[in-house]
C-alpha cells in the first residue's frame, strides 16, 4: 500500500463526478473493492478529501461527507473532481 497526498491541505473539498444520473459512487469502509459498502453517493455530493492510498494499482481517497463529517470512508479517486 502506497500513501499519496491528494492536495496541499489536511482536507480538500471535492465533488463526486462521473457517476451519471442513475449510478451511485460506493463509499467503502476501506481502500478497495473487498471492503463493505457504507452508502452510495450521487453525482454532485460534496466531500472533504483527506489522504489517498494506492491499492492494487487503484488510487483510493479517504473522504467524509461535507454535510455530515462523521460519515467517512474511501472512494475511488477516479470519481472525484480534479483540483
Amino acid at each position: 500500500m502506497l500513501i499519496s497526498s491528494c492536495g496541499n491541505f489536511a482536507s480538500d473539498r471535492t465533488l463526486v463526478v462521473g457517476t451519471g444520473p442513475v449510478e451511485l459512487l460506493k463509499l467503502r469502509a476501506g481502500p478497495g473493492l473487498g471492503f463493505r459498502v457504507i452508502l452510495g453517493l450521487p453525482e454532485g455530493t460534496s466531500l472533504n478529501r483527506r489522504d489517498c492510498v494506492t491499492e492494487v494499482g487503484q488510487l483510493w481517497c479517504r473522504v467524509s461527507l461535507a454535510d455530515a463529517p462523521k460519515i467517512s470512508g474511501y472512494v475511488s479517486a477516479d470519481y472525484l473532481s480534479p483540483r
